[in-house]
């Protein structure tokens, strides 16, 4: 009985301890620059974004906020380089959905699982898959795009920009939904050979963030005739959801913030509440909206129990695009 009690007092004091020292690293970090890892490339939208939030980051917690573009390989470059980095808060990395949502075995490394892979520490932003076509199509609507599709099968096609990415599940998705045989165009190139093609006549369908195709929907190239989110956005009141067509749809790309595993809890914590102070900003927000991106606020806990969402939500896609040949 006495050897069982000191057994209970020394685990008080060495988890008091930890906690301790946990909250003492946090109270004294960070005191040099904190790099953050990113898959894209400079001037990508993730890019942007993270530039954006990371200026008011560092302005919360005293330090600068360096980028680091780290591309290739679809986004296991990066992953890489952020699993390998010390757990000590000076790397983080902030991943985009394909490298949590993507086809195992497609690349190296992904896709990735919390907590197993990385802690969590807070939500950057989604960007909502915006539906486009060109206007010699003859559709404006996204139920007339179905309404032809049925009528043409396997005749129209949509833009994916890579196997496995958003663009090519929310395509997928589309398909599903709308039980509707439309062709993916993989374009290596990105949105720009995408929407050149489009141009030509030589894809029906460009799905994209706004970021890649505002200037061809300003300038009337393009026609957009629904955004992926649940609900209408804000700054686009007229533009309708797929969800009002389609129930239950869906797609959009996000990004979060993430450590290395073993970084110690305090540390996290101090970052997590700094970021849901930046992206709480109005100004922030309306930065972020103009590019696409919209800001959510979550705690650490939250963010996990979204990505497993995500997971769990596109496995029937990824099943389906596995399968095909």
């Amino acid at each position: 009985m006495r050897a069982r009690r000191l057994y209970t007092v020394v685990a008080w004091l060495l988890l008091a301890g930890s906690l301790s020292q946990a909250a003492a690293q946090g109270d004294t970090y960070p005191n040099k620059p904190v790099r953050i890892i990113t898959h894209s490339a400079a001037g990508g939208a993730p890019d942007v974004m993270l530039r954006i939030v990371g200026d008011r980051l560092g302005a919360f917690l005293g330090q600068q906020i360096v980028v680091l573009n780290q591309p290739g390989a679809g986004g296991a470059v990066a992953a890489r380089a952020g699993a390998a980095a010390a757990p000590d808060g000076y790397t983080l990395y902030m991943p985009a959905a394909s490298a949590f949502v993507t086809l195992a075995g497609l690349q190296p490394n992904l896709p990735l699982h919390v907590p197993q892979d990385f802690t969590p520490i807070g939500f950057v932003g989604e960007q909502p898959m915006f539906l486009t076509v060109t206007p010699k199509l003859g559709v404006s609507t996204l139920p007339e795009f179905v309404a032809l599709a049925k009528k043409q099968p396997g005749e129209l096609s949509y833009a994916a920009t890579g196997r496995g990415t958003m663009t090519h599940l929310t395509g997928e998705l589309l398909k599903s939904k709308a039980d509707i045989e439309v062709l993916a165009i993989p374009y290596n190139g990105g949105a720009p050979q995408a929407l050149n093609d489009a141009l030509g006549g030589r894809v029906s369908m460009v799905i994209e963030g706004l970021a890649a195709l505002a200037g061809s929907i300003e300038g009337g190239s393009m026609k957009a005739i629904a955004v992926g989110s649940p609900e209408r956005l804000p700054n686009f009141p007229d533009l309708p959801a797929a969800a009002e067509t389609l129930p239950g749809f869906n797609a959009r790309g996000w990004a979060a913030l993430v450590a290395p595993v073993g970084t110690p809890e305090g540390i996290v914590h101090k970052v997590s509440e700094a970021l849901r102070q930046v992206v709480s900003e109005s100004e922030v927000q309306k930065k972020l909206a103009l590019t696409g991106n919209y800001m959510r606020p979550m705690a650490p806990a939250e963010v996990m129990a979204f990505i497993q969402a995500e997971q769990q939500m596109w496995t029937p896609i990824l099943e389906r695009i596995a399968a095909q040949p």
